[in-house]
């Protein structure tokens, strides 16, 4: 039984991650940390997380429902591509020795922590790049043809999502600036939508497969923060500046890190 303290952490890590997931992605980064430091082992707190923000995505999608809508015929084609990503991802996570993921989570740790760094350039560039192709039309996006390499690259970030969820929206949101015409508040749409397929998906393979890697209470805590977040981000990810909070997600994935690459050389 988590103590009081404990759950009134992870609450807000959840409501923060909800929040963050729905305006720039990589909330993981955010209650993934707060789990580790709390003594949950790395690939439960993956299970329990993901199925955790998979109500701030439903609250965050439903947010963005308008934008969602102009771009429907874009989603009905990506979706499938998330959810075999998402799948595949989750079966990694499951059936792998946990030293695997023990050694690998560090390595997507830095990675995740460099994209969130570097979101902003992305955005800026995906920006430049999404008005030079006219992504200013709202119906650009489905009139556009899908190219072949952006399925494949929404298909392995689905992977890489089900298997460790940490800034897969950052992702998304680079690859949608290189090769998807839509505008930003479509593309991050998509965005919401898709990562909540593949955290939905991994949530049912968690279940199904390793229930008893799922921690409920925790599930609780950051499904509620998050449903809030989720409603929170939509609502003013048209306007918030943040800045701020990526500085303390990298903080926290920091932290996160030292203490897994201590572990990892500790029982070495």
């Amino acid at each position: 039984m988590i103590e009081f303290w404990r759950e009134a952490l992870v609450f807000l890590g959840g409501l923060w991650a909800g929040t963050i997931n729905t305006v720039v992605g990589s909330g993981t980064l955010v209650t993934f940390p707060i789990l580790v430091a709390l003594g949950i082992a790395p690939v439960n707190a993956v299970v329990s997380n993901a199925m955790g923000l998979v109500a701030g995505g439903f609250s965050g999608a439903w947010g963005y429902r308008r934008e969602a809508a102009s771009v429907k015929g874009t989603l009905l084609k990506l979706v499938p591509v998330s959810l075999v990503g998402g799948l595949i991802g989750s079966l990694l996570l499951l059936n792998l020795p946990e030293s695997v993921f023990g050694v690998v989570a560090p390595i997507l740790l830095v990675c995740a922590l460099v994209l969130v760094i570097f979101q902003p350039r992305l955005a800026a560039w995906a920006k430049t790049r999404q008005a030079a192709q006219g992504g200013t039309d709202p119906d650009a996006a489905d009139k556009a043809k899908i190219p072949l390499i952006l399925y494949i690259l929404v298909f392995v970030i689905g992977v890489y999502g089900g298997y460790f969820t940490a800034a897969q929206g950052v992702l998304l949101m680079a690859v949608f600036g290189v090769f998807l015409q839509a505008s930003l508040q479509q593309s991050n749409a998509i965005k919401v939508i898709l990562s909540l397929i593949v955290n939905l998906v991994a949530a049912v393979m968690y279940l199904v497969i390793a229930p008893e890697r799922i921690h409920w209470i925790i599930v609780l805590l950051i499904a509620v923060g998050s449903l809030i977040g989720g409603f929170i981000g939509a609502k003013v990810g048209r306007k918030l500046s943040p800045g701020w909070l990526r500085t303390v997600i990298v903080i926290l994935g920091l932290v996160a890190l030292a203490n897994m690459v201590y572990k990892l050389v500790a029982g070495a």
